[in-house]
Protein backbone atom coordinates (compact mmCIF):
# COMPACT_ATOMS: atom_id res chain seq x y z
CA UNK A 1 0.00 0.00 0.00
CA UNK A 2 1.10 3.40 -1.37
CA UNK A 3 1.78 6.10 1.37
CA UNK A 4 -0.77 8.96 0.77
CA UNK A 5 1.13 12.39 0.28
CA UNK A 6 -0.06 15.48 1.46
CA UNK A 7 -0.90 17.15 -2.01
CA UNK A 8 -3.23 14.01 -2.55
CA UNK A 9 -4.89 14.38 0.84
CA UNK A 10 -5.32 17.78 0.23
CA UNK A 11 -7.13 17.60 -3.28
CA UNK A 12 -9.25 14.49 -1.56
CA UNK A 13 -9.89 16.51 1.41
CA UNK A 14 -10.28 19.80 -0.23
CA UNK A 15 -13.86 20.82 -0.09
CA UNK A 16 -13.52 19.96 3.83
CA UNK A 17 -10.19 21.73 4.13
CA UNK A 18 -12.29 25.12 2.39
CA UNK A 19 -14.76 24.58 5.12
CA UNK A 20 -11.77 24.94 7.71
CA UNK A 21 -10.37 27.64 6.24
CA UNK A 22 -14.09 29.81 6.25
CA UNK A 23 -14.85 28.65 10.20
CA UNK A 24 -11.23 29.63 10.96
CA UNK A 25 -11.34 33.48 9.31
CA UNK A 26 -15.04 33.64 10.56
CA UNK A 27 -13.96 33.31 14.18
CA UNK A 28 -10.69 35.30 13.95
CA UNK A 29 -12.47 38.22 11.90
CA UNK A 30 -15.68 38.32 14.46
CA UNK A 31 -13.49 38.37 17.64
CA UNK A 32 -11.13 40.76 15.98
CA UNK A 33 -13.92 42.91 15.50
CA UNK A 34 -15.64 42.35 18.88
CA UNK A 35 -12.21 42.91 20.35
CA UNK A 36 -11.80 46.11 18.66
CA UNK A 37 -15.18 47.33 19.71
CA UNK A 38 -14.33 46.82 22.97
CA UNK A 39 -10.47 47.07 23.14
CA UNK A 40 -10.26 50.72 21.05
CA UNK A 41 -12.57 52.49 23.60
CA UNK A 42 -11.50 50.92 26.65
CA UNK A 43 -7.62 52.62 25.73
CA UNK A 44 -9.37 55.73 24.87
CA UNK A 45 -10.90 55.77 28.63
CA UNK A 46 -7.56 55.11 30.20
CA UNK A 47 -5.75 57.42 28.11
CA UNK A 48 -8.30 60.47 29.44
CA UNK A 49 -8.38 58.64 32.78
CA UNK A 50 -4.83 57.82 33.68
CA UNK A 51 -5.52 56.57 36.65
CA UNK A 52 -7.34 53.59 35.48
CA UNK A 53 -4.74 52.34 33.20
CA UNK A 54 -2.53 50.09 35.66
CA UNK A 55 -6.01 48.31 36.49
CA UNK A 56 -7.06 47.76 33.35
CA UNK A 57 -4.09 46.92 31.75
CA UNK A 58 -3.54 44.70 34.38
CA UNK A 59 -6.77 42.30 34.30
CA UNK A 60 -6.25 42.43 30.25
CA UNK A 61 -2.42 41.30 31.06
CA UNK A 62 -3.83 38.63 33.69
CA UNK A 63 -6.04 37.22 31.21
CA UNK A 64 -4.00 36.98 28.54
CA UNK A 65 -1.82 34.73 30.77
CA UNK A 66 -4.62 32.35 31.09
CA UNK A 67 -3.94 28.82 29.42
CA UNK A 68 -5.86 29.15 26.03
CA UNK A 69 -7.59 25.60 26.34
CA UNK A 70 -7.84 26.50 29.84
CA UNK A 71 -9.99 29.62 29.03
CA UNK A 72 -11.80 27.93 26.40
CA UNK A 73 -13.03 25.71 29.28
CA UNK A 74 -14.39 28.58 31.61
CA UNK A 75 -16.29 29.64 28.79
CA UNK A 76 -18.24 26.49 28.23
CA UNK A 77 -20.50 26.88 31.77
CA UNK A 78 -21.54 30.11 30.47
CA UNK A 79 -21.96 29.99 26.49
CA UNK A 80 -22.36 26.14 26.29
CA UNK A 81 -20.44 24.63 23.25
CA UNK A 82 -19.49 25.99 19.36
CA UNK A 83 -19.32 29.52 18.12
CA UNK A 84 -19.65 31.56 21.12
CA UNK A 85 -17.23 30.24 23.74
CA UNK A 86 -14.78 30.40 20.81
CA UNK A 87 -15.58 33.93 19.88
CA UNK A 88 -15.61 35.07 23.79
CA UNK A 89 -12.66 33.27 24.32
CA UNK A 90 -10.60 34.86 21.62
CA UNK A 91 -12.10 38.12 22.02
CA UNK A 92 -10.37 37.96 25.63
CA UNK A 93 -7.07 37.25 24.33
CA UNK A 94 -7.16 39.86 21.33
CA UNK A 95 -8.00 42.64 24.13
CA UNK A 96 -4.33 43.28 25.66
CA UNK A 97 -2.66 44.45 22.72
CA UNK A 98 -5.25 46.55 21.30
CA UNK A 99 -6.09 47.98 24.10
CA UNK A 100 -2.30 48.79 25.26
CA UNK A 101 -1.33 50.00 21.56
CA UNK A 102 -4.82 52.41 21.73
CA UNK A 103 -3.59 54.12 24.94
CA UNK A 104 0.07 54.01 24.27
CA UNK A 105 -0.46 55.81 20.80
CA UNK A 106 -2.85 58.72 22.35
CA UNK A 107 -0.95 59.49 25.33
CA UNK A 108 2.33 59.85 23.21
CA UNK A 109 0.96 62.10 21.03
CA UNK A 110 3.04 65.20 21.02
CA UNK A 111 1.36 67.99 23.41
CA UNK A 112 2.67 70.39 21.22
CA UNK A 113 0.32 69.16 18.79
CA UNK A 114 -2.56 68.97 21.57
CA UNK A 115 -1.98 73.19 22.83
CA UNK A 116 -1.85 74.46 19.12
CA UNK A 117 -5.18 72.43 18.68
CA UNK A 118 -6.94 73.23 21.87
CA UNK A 119 -6.08 77.22 20.95
CA UNK A 120 -7.77 76.77 17.40
CA UNK A 121 -10.51 76.17 19.82
CA UNK A 122 -11.12 72.17 19.52
CA UNK A 123 -13.25 70.96 22.02
CA UNK A 124 -12.18 67.04 23.16
CA UNK A 125 -14.46 65.52 20.54
CA UNK A 126 -13.05 67.12 17.60
CA UNK A 127 -9.66 66.77 19.49
CA UNK A 128 -9.71 62.90 19.90
CA UNK A 129 -11.10 62.03 16.48
CA UNK A 130 -9.10 64.61 14.11
CA UNK A 131 -5.89 65.10 15.79
CA UNK A 132 -4.81 62.16 18.51
CA UNK A 133 -6.47 59.23 16.58
CA UNK A 134 -4.77 60.22 13.01
CA UNK A 135 -1.58 60.30 14.78
CA UNK A 136 -2.39 57.21 17.51
CA UNK A 137 -3.52 55.71 14.33
CA UNK A 138 -0.32 53.35 13.15
CA UNK A 139 0.20 52.47 16.75
CA UNK A 140 -3.27 50.98 16.96
CA UNK A 141 -3.63 49.33 13.75
CA UNK A 142 0.24 47.66 14.81
CA UNK A 143 -2.07 46.71 17.71
CA UNK A 144 -4.42 45.11 15.84
CA UNK A 145 -2.20 43.55 13.74
CA UNK A 146 -0.72 41.60 16.92
CA UNK A 147 -3.86 40.84 18.10
CA UNK A 148 -5.18 39.48 14.52
CA UNK A 149 -1.54 37.09 14.34
CA UNK A 150 -2.38 35.90 18.16
CA UNK A 151 -5.98 34.88 17.66
CA UNK A 152 -4.90 32.99 13.75
CA UNK A 153 -2.96 30.62 16.16
CA UNK A 154 -5.32 30.57 19.22
CA UNK A 155 -8.04 29.66 16.72
CA UNK A 156 -7.15 26.36 16.13
CA UNK A 157 -8.30 25.46 19.40
CA UNK A 158 -11.58 26.36 18.91
CA UNK A 159 -12.45 22.74 17.48
CA UNK A 160 -12.01 21.15 21.14
CA UNK A 161 -15.53 23.47 21.64
CA UNK A 162 -16.76 22.31 18.31
CA UNK A 163 -16.52 25.22 16.73
CA UNK A 164 -14.66 24.18 13.31
CA UNK A 165 -11.61 25.85 12.06
CA UNK A 166 -7.99 24.25 11.06
CA UNK A 167 -7.91 22.40 14.40
CA UNK A 168 -10.10 20.09 13.48
CA UNK A 169 -7.46 18.33 11.02
CA UNK A 170 -4.53 19.41 13.44
CA UNK A 171 -5.67 17.42 16.30
CA UNK A 172 -7.01 14.81 14.69
CA UNK A 173 -3.59 14.11 12.89
CA UNK A 174 -1.98 13.94 16.42
CA UNK A 175 -4.81 11.19 17.11
CA UNK A 176 -4.71 9.56 14.10
CA UNK A 177 -0.57 9.78 13.74
CA UNK A 178 -1.58 11.58 10.61
CA UNK A 179 1.51 13.44 9.31
CA UNK A 180 -1.04 14.65 6.41
CA UNK A 181 -3.62 15.33 8.36
CA UNK A 182 -1.43 17.59 10.86
CA UNK A 183 0.13 19.10 7.87
CA UNK A 184 -3.53 20.28 5.78
CA UNK A 185 -4.47 21.93 9.20
CA UNK A 186 -1.41 23.55 10.11
CA UNK A 187 0.02 25.20 6.97
CA UNK A 188 -3.07 27.00 6.37
CA UNK A 189 -3.25 28.82 9.59
CA UNK A 190 0.31 29.55 8.60
CA UNK A 191 -0.21 31.28 5.90
CA UNK A 192 -3.23 32.94 7.14
CA UNK A 193 -1.57 34.53 9.64
CA UNK A 194 1.59 35.50 7.53
CA UNK A 195 -0.95 36.68 5.03
CA UNK A 196 -3.12 38.87 7.66
CA UNK A 197 -0.64 39.88 9.12
CA UNK A 198 0.86 41.57 5.64
CA UNK A 199 -2.48 42.99 5.10
CA UNK A 200 -2.78 44.83 7.84
CA UNK A 201 1.26 46.02 7.70
CA UNK A 202 0.06 47.30 4.35
CA UNK A 203 -2.81 49.30 6.12
CA UNK A 204 -0.53 50.69 9.12
CA UNK A 205 1.84 52.04 6.97
CA UNK A 206 -0.32 54.01 3.91
CA UNK A 207 -1.81 56.26 7.43
CA UNK A 208 -4.89 57.83 8.34
CA UNK A 209 -5.92 58.38 4.59
CA UNK A 210 -6.02 55.23 3.61
CA UNK A 211 -7.97 54.09 6.87
CA UNK A 212 -10.68 56.73 6.42
CA UNK A 213 -11.45 55.48 2.70
CA UNK A 214 -11.93 51.91 4.30
CA UNK A 215 -13.23 52.52 7.33
CA UNK A 216 -16.62 50.84 6.20
CA UNK A 217 -15.18 48.45 3.76
CA UNK A 218 -13.31 46.54 6.33
CA UNK A 219 -15.84 45.79 9.06
CA UNK A 220 -18.20 44.91 6.31
CA UNK A 221 -15.42 42.67 5.00
CA UNK A 222 -15.21 41.09 8.59
CA UNK A 223 -18.81 40.57 8.97
CA UNK A 224 -19.54 38.85 5.81
CA UNK A 225 -16.83 36.51 6.61
CA UNK A 226 -18.44 36.32 10.17
CA UNK A 227 -21.56 35.37 9.27
CA UNK A 228 -20.57 32.43 6.51
CA UNK A 229 -19.30 31.14 9.22
CA UNK A 230 -21.89 31.04 11.13
CA UNK A 231 -24.10 29.84 7.87
CA UNK A 232 -21.68 26.89 7.70
CA UNK A 233 -21.47 26.02 11.36
CA UNK A 234 -25.47 25.09 11.12
CA UNK A 235 -26.50 21.56 10.49
CA UNK A 236 -29.55 20.48 8.50
CA UNK A 237 -30.24 17.21 10.42
CA UNK A 238 -32.74 16.09 13.06
CA UNK A 239 -30.10 15.26 15.42
CA UNK A 240 -26.92 17.05 16.25
CA UNK A 241 -24.16 15.28 16.52
CA UNK A 242 -20.28 15.61 18.06
CA UNK A 243 -17.82 13.38 17.24
CA UNK A 244 -13.82 13.63 18.66
CA UNK A 245 -11.18 14.22 16.01
CA UNK A 246 -9.55 11.14 16.16
CA UNK A 247 -13.25 9.29 15.82
CA UNK A 248 -13.87 11.48 12.31
CA UNK A 249 -10.81 10.23 10.73
CA UNK A 250 -10.96 6.17 11.54
CA UNK A 251 -12.18 3.83 9.64
CA UNK A 252 -13.90 2.75 13.01
CA UNK A 253 -15.13 5.65 13.07
CA UNK A 254 -16.90 8.76 10.70
CA UNK A 255 -15.07 6.33 7.75
CA UNK A 256 -17.02 3.25 8.86
CA UNK A 257 -20.11 4.94 9.61
CA UNK A 258 -20.35 6.26 6.19
CA UNK A 259 -19.12 3.26 4.19
CA UNK A 260 -20.97 0.26 6.18
CA UNK A 261 -23.86 1.96 7.50
CA UNK A 262 -24.03 4.63 4.54
CA UNK A 263 -24.92 6.93 7.40
CA UNK A 264 -23.70 10.62 7.74
CA UNK A 265 -24.97 12.90 10.38
CA UNK A 266 -22.94 15.68 9.75
CA UNK A 267 -20.94 15.72 13.31
CA UNK A 268 -19.39 18.75 14.69
CA UNK A 269 -15.85 18.41 15.86
CA UNK A 270 -15.77 18.37 19.88
CA UNK A 271 -12.90 17.29 22.83
CA UNK A 272 -13.79 14.09 24.39
CA UNK A 273 -13.84 16.26 27.74
CA UNK A 274 -16.81 17.67 26.89
CA UNK A 275 -19.18 16.34 25.03
CA UNK A 276 -20.62 13.47 27.28
CA UNK A 277 -21.93 16.60 29.37
CA UNK A 278 -22.70 18.41 26.06
CA UNK A 279 -24.72 15.30 25.22
CA UNK A 280 -26.61 15.54 29.04
CA UNK A 281 -26.78 19.01 28.47
CA UNK A 282 -28.88 18.71 25.25
CA UNK A 283 -26.04 20.64 22.96
CA UNK A 284 -25.22 17.23 21.11
CA UNK A 285 -28.12 14.33 20.75
CA UNK A 286 -25.63 11.70 19.13
CA UNK A 287 -21.51 11.65 20.11
CA UNK A 288 -19.22 9.15 20.05
CA UNK A 289 -17.76 8.03 22.79
CA UNK A 290 -16.01 4.97 24.85
CA UNK A 291 -17.96 1.91 25.56
CA UNK A 292 -16.57 1.76 29.31
CA UNK A 293 -16.56 5.54 29.95
CA UNK A 294 -17.98 6.02 33.88
CA UNK A 295 -20.02 9.69 32.60
CA UNK A 296 -21.96 7.24 30.31
CA UNK A 297 -23.18 5.85 33.72
CA UNK A 298 -23.09 9.60 35.23
CA UNK A 299 -25.21 11.02 32.59
CA UNK A 300 -27.43 8.48 32.28
CA UNK A 301 -26.59 7.83 28.43
CA UNK A 302 -27.34 4.72 25.97
CA UNK A 303 -24.82 2.93 23.37
CA UNK A 304 -26.36 2.22 20.86
CA UNK A 305 -26.00 -1.44 19.54
CA UNK A 306 -23.24 -2.05 16.52
CA UNK A 307 -25.43 -4.14 14.75
CA UNK A 308 -23.00 -4.05 11.40
CA UNK A 309 -19.55 -4.10 13.81
CA UNK A 310 -17.56 -1.81 12.54
CA UNK A 311 -16.28 -1.38 15.68
CA UNK A 312 -13.09 -3.96 16.64
CA UNK A 313 -12.13 -5.15 19.74
CA UNK A 314 -10.55 -2.70 22.24
CA UNK A 315 -8.86 -4.93 24.66
CA UNK A 316 -6.83 -3.08 27.01
CA UNK A 317 -3.10 -4.14 27.54
CA UNK A 318 0.55 -2.33 28.12
CA UNK A 319 2.48 -1.78 25.34
CA UNK A 320 6.80 -2.07 25.57
CA UNK A 321 9.75 -2.60 23.75
CA UNK A 322 11.60 -6.09 24.00
CA UNK A 323 14.93 -4.28 25.27
CA UNK A 324 13.14 -3.01 28.08
CA UNK A 325 11.84 -5.87 29.00
CA UNK A 326 15.26 -7.51 28.80
CA UNK A 327 16.36 -4.23 31.25
CA UNK A 328 14.21 -5.01 33.63
CA UNK A 329 13.69 -8.49 34.47
CA UNK A 330 11.09 -8.19 36.96
CA UNK A 331 8.84 -5.80 35.34
CA UNK A 332 6.78 -8.51 32.86
CA UNK A 333 5.60 -10.51 35.72
CA UNK A 334 4.87 -7.45 37.87
CA UNK A 335 3.13 -5.77 34.99
CA UNK A 336 0.99 -9.21 34.30
CA UNK A 337 -0.62 -9.46 37.53
CA UNK A 338 -3.49 -6.76 36.54
CA UNK A 339 -4.12 -9.18 33.81
CA UNK A 340 -7.59 -10.72 33.80
CA UNK A 341 -8.45 -8.27 36.89
CA UNK A 342 -11.26 -6.33 35.09
CA UNK A 343 -14.17 -6.61 32.50
CA UNK A 344 -16.38 -3.83 31.26
CA UNK A 345 -18.49 -2.96 33.99
CA UNK A 346 -15.49 -2.63 36.68
CA UNK A 347 -13.99 -0.50 34.49
CA UNK A 348 -16.85 1.72 33.77
CA UNK A 349 -17.34 1.80 37.68
CA UNK A 350 -13.91 2.97 38.04
CA UNK A 351 -14.30 5.47 35.25
CA UNK A 352 -17.67 6.45 37.10
CA UNK A 353 -15.49 6.92 40.23
CA UNK A 354 -12.86 9.87 38.16
CA UNK A 355 -15.16 11.07 36.18
CA UNK A 356 -18.53 11.91 37.78
CA UNK A 357 -17.15 11.18 41.71
CA UNK A 358 -14.14 13.26 40.78
CA UNK A 359 -11.96 11.25 43.00
CA UNK A 360 -8.48 11.24 42.08
CA UNK A 361 -6.68 7.89 40.18
CA UNK A 362 -4.45 7.27 43.23
CA UNK A 363 -7.46 6.88 45.40
CA UNK A 364 -9.12 4.89 42.88
CA UNK A 365 -5.85 2.65 41.80
CA UNK A 366 -5.48 2.00 45.56
CA UNK A 367 -8.34 1.03 46.74
CA UNK A 368 -9.17 -1.26 43.36
CA UNK A 369 -5.32 -3.31 43.93
CA UNK A 370 -6.01 -3.14 47.65
CA UNK A 371 -9.42 -5.07 47.15
CA UNK A 372 -8.26 -7.24 44.72
CA UNK A 373 -5.15 -8.19 47.45
CA UNK A 374 -2.06 -6.83 45.16
CA UNK A 375 -1.55 -3.70 46.80
CA UNK A 376 2.03 -4.01 48.73
CA UNK A 377 3.70 -0.92 50.51
CA UNK A 378 6.84 0.83 48.18
CA UNK A 379 9.99 -0.79 48.35
CA UNK A 380 11.61 2.54 47.62
CA UNK A 381 14.02 0.71 45.39
CA UNK A 382 17.07 2.22 43.46
CA UNK A 383 17.44 -0.10 40.78
CA UNK A 384 16.05 1.93 37.64
CA UNK A 385 13.58 4.15 36.82
CA UNK A 386 10.70 3.03 34.96
CA UNK A 387 8.85 5.78 32.58
CA UNK A 388 5.03 5.11 32.14
CA UNK A 389 2.89 7.20 29.58
CA UNK A 390 -0.82 7.89 29.27
CA UNK A 391 -3.08 9.14 26.69
CA UNK A 392 -5.28 12.43 28.10
CA UNK A 393 -8.32 10.83 29.67
CA UNK A 394 -9.25 9.60 33.01
CA UNK A 395 -8.94 5.56 32.03
CA UNK A 396 -5.24 6.09 31.34
CA UNK A 397 -4.41 7.98 34.22
CA UNK A 398 -6.22 5.59 36.64
CA UNK A 399 -4.45 2.41 34.84
CA UNK A 400 -0.92 4.47 35.30
CA UNK A 401 -1.34 5.14 39.04
CA UNK A 402 -2.60 1.17 39.29
CA UNK A 403 1.17 0.19 37.26
CA UNK A 404 3.06 2.50 39.30
CA UNK A 405 1.82 0.71 42.60
CA UNK A 406 2.49 -2.10 41.37
CA UNK A 407 5.85 -1.66 40.15
CA UNK A 408 6.81 0.12 43.37
CA UNK A 409 5.51 -2.67 45.92
CA UNK A 410 6.77 -5.42 43.86
CA UNK A 411 10.20 -4.34 42.38
CA UNK A 412 13.02 -2.11 43.30
CA UNK A 413 12.34 -0.21 40.77
CA UNK A 414 11.74 3.56 40.42
CA UNK A 415 9.08 5.29 38.53
CA UNK A 416 8.33 8.19 36.93
CA UNK A 417 4.86 8.85 35.08
CA UNK A 418 4.47 11.21 32.35
CA UNK A 419 0.41 11.23 32.30
CA UNK A 420 -1.54 13.58 29.56
CA UNK A 421 0.82 12.99 26.81
CA UNK A 422 -2.75 13.40 24.23
CA UNK A 423 -3.50 11.12 22.11
CA UNK A 424 -2.18 7.96 19.62
CA UNK A 425 0.56 9.42 17.89
CA UNK A 426 2.31 11.47 20.87
CA UNK A 427 2.30 8.41 22.93
CA UNK A 428 3.33 5.69 20.49
CA UNK A 429 6.13 7.98 19.30
CA UNK A 430 7.27 8.55 22.83
CA UNK A 431 7.52 5.06 23.31
CA UNK A 432 9.58 4.11 19.95
CA UNK A 433 11.58 7.05 20.97
CA UNK A 434 12.77 5.59 24.63
CA UNK A 435 11.18 8.83 25.93
CA UNK A 436 8.51 6.53 27.86
CA UNK A 437 9.32 2.58 28.69
CA UNK A 438 5.62 1.57 28.21
CA UNK A 439 2.01 2.89 28.25
CA UNK A 440 -1.66 1.44 28.21
CA UNK A 441 -2.98 0.67 24.15
CA UNK A 442 -6.02 -0.63 23.16
CA UNK A 443 -5.57 -3.30 20.52
CA UNK A 444 -8.30 -2.40 18.11
CA UNK A 445 -5.96 1.63 18.01
CA UNK A 446 -3.01 -0.91 17.82
CA UNK A 447 -4.43 -2.58 14.86
CA UNK A 448 -6.36 0.42 12.73
CA UNK A 449 -4.25 3.78 13.72
CA UNK A 450 -0.71 2.08 14.18
CA UNK A 451 -0.66 -0.92 12.12
CA UNK A 452 -3.35 0.37 9.43
CA UNK A 453 -3.38 -3.02 7.47
CA UNK A 454 -5.79 -3.65 4.55
CA UNK A 455 -9.44 -3.95 4.45
CA UNK A 456 -9.44 -8.03 4.19
CA UNK A 457 -6.88 -8.13 6.58
CA UNK A 458 -9.02 -5.93 9.21
CA UNK A 459 -12.36 -8.31 8.26
CA UNK A 460 -10.47 -11.25 8.62
CA UNK A 461 -8.62 -10.21 12.11
CA UNK A 462 -11.77 -8.78 13.63
CA UNK A 463 -13.71 -11.59 14.44
CA UNK A 464 -12.16 -12.25 17.65
CA UNK A 465 -10.60 -10.33 20.71
CA UNK A 466 -7.78 -12.76 20.67
CA UNK A 467 -7.49 -12.94 17.12
CA UNK A 468 -7.12 -9.13 17.37
CA UNK A 469 -4.50 -9.60 20.37
CA UNK A 470 -2.49 -12.23 18.55
CA UNK A 471 -2.33 -10.53 15.29
CA UNK A 472 -1.06 -6.71 16.42
CA UNK A 473 1.51 -8.49 19.25
CA UNK A 474 3.20 -10.66 16.15
CA UNK A 475 2.97 -7.38 14.05
CA UNK A 476 4.28 -5.52 16.52
CA UNK A 477 7.00 -7.59 17.51
CA UNK A 478 7.97 -7.72 13.49
CA UNK A 479 7.93 -4.05 13.29
CA UNK A 480 8.93 -2.23 15.95
CA UNK A 481 10.13 -4.53 18.48
CA UNK A 482 7.44 -4.19 21.04
CA UNK A 483 5.43 -6.87 22.48
CA UNK A 484 1.47 -6.00 24.33
CA UNK A 485 1.62 -7.98 27.15
CA UNK A 486 -1.25 -9.67 28.81
CA UNK A 487 -4.66 -8.12 28.35
CA UNK A 488 -6.38 -6.22 31.67
CA UNK A 489 -10.05 -8.08 30.56
CA UNK A 490 -11.87 -5.23 29.57
CA UNK A 491 -13.62 -4.24 26.04
CA UNK A 492 -13.32 -0.30 25.98
CA UNK A 493 -14.61 -0.18 22.46
CA UNK A 494 -15.68 2.98 20.60
CA UNK A 495 -19.44 3.51 20.48
CA UNK A 496 -22.54 6.06 19.50
CA UNK A 497 -24.27 7.43 22.18
CA UNK A 498 -27.37 9.08 22.73
CA UNK A 499 -29.67 10.27 26.10
CA UNK A 500 -31.14 7.13 27.26
CA UNK A 501 -34.29 9.18 27.45
CA UNK A 502 -34.54 10.62 24.37
CA UNK A 503 -33.26 6.89 22.61
CA UNK A 504 -36.57 5.63 24.02
CA UNK A 505 -38.83 8.14 22.78
CA UNK A 506 -37.41 8.21 19.25
CA UNK A 507 -36.77 3.49 19.18
CA UNK A 508 -33.37 4.10 18.24
CA UNK A 509 -31.25 1.33 19.78
CA UNK A 510 -28.89 0.36 17.31
CA UNK A 511 -26.91 2.19 14.35
CA UNK A 512 -29.27 0.80 11.71
CA UNK A 513 -32.41 2.65 13.63
CA UNK A 514 -29.78 6.22 14.18
CA UNK A 515 -29.87 5.60 10.17
CA UNK A 516 -33.31 4.56 9.53
CA UNK A 517 -34.59 7.66 11.75
CA UNK A 518 -32.68 10.54 10.20
CA UNK A 519 -33.12 9.18 6.43
CA UNK A 520 -37.19 9.57 7.57
CA UNK A 521 -36.96 13.01 7.59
Amino acid sequence: MTQQSLWQFIIEQHEKLLTQITQHLGLTFLSLLLAIVVGVPLGILIARKRKLSSSVLGVAGILQTIPSIALLGFMIPAFGIGATPAIAALLIYALLPIIRNTYTGITEVNPTVIEAAKAMGMNKTQLLFKVEIPLAMPVIIAGIRTAAVINVGVATLASFVAAGGLGEFIFGGISLNNTNMILAGAIPAALLAVLLDQAIAVLQKSGYRLFQKLKYIVPAILIIVGAIYLLTSVSENKLKAGFTPEFMGRQDGDLGLRSVYRLNVNPVVVSDAIMYKAAYEKELDLISGYSTDGRIKAFDLYVLNDDKKIFPPYFAAPIIKTKTLEKFPELEKTLNLLSGKFNDSIMTDLNYKSDYLHQTPEKIAKDFLVKNNLYKIPRNGNSGTVRIGSKIFGEQYILTEMYKMLIEGNTNYKVETKTGLGGTKICFDALMNDAIDFYPEYTGTGLLVLLKPTEQTIKKVSQSPDETYNYVNSEFQKQYGIQWLKPLGFNNSYALIMRRKQSKELNIKSISDLKNYINSK
